[in-house]
């Protein structure tokens, strides 16, 4: 087994990156991978950039999605989790996050924490 990693620019407060984390625990979990290390990232060091330049596309459609609401304590950050996989679970694992990070229905609908996949 490979040491893979799951890569996810959010916007959220401690709540919403919980959330987030569980997401990631149950999708891991149900295909038998192992969680070997987990970042909540700021920053990418080699480019100098940090995540609240990176996702500031985020923080934008919270305000879109929740239009005179307080953004609160949510920040831009990268969730980065080190799974011990083979790439077809990887692959696998990375799909159903991205599809419960924000269902898609026929109707108009919000994402309970912005996303973005890497």
């Amino acid at each position: 087994m490979r040491t893979r990693t799951l890569r996810f620019g959010l916007y959220a407060d401690e709540q919403g990156l919980a959330w987030a984390r569980g997401l990631v625990d149950e999708a891991v979990g149900a295909r038998g991978a192992r969680i070997v290390g987990e970042t909540v990232a700021h920053d990418f060091p080699a480019s100098g950039a940090t995540t609240a330049e990176v996702y500031d596309h985020l923080a934008d459609q919270w305000g879109w999605e929740h239009p005179g609401q307080s953004h609160g304590a949510r920040e831009a950050v990268e969730l980065r989790v080190q799974l011990a996989c083979s790439l077809r679970t990887w692959r696998a694992s990375r799909k159903t996050v991205i599809r419960a990070l924000c269902p898609e229905g026929t109707a108009p609908h919000t994402c309970r924490v912005p996303w973005a996949a890497v």
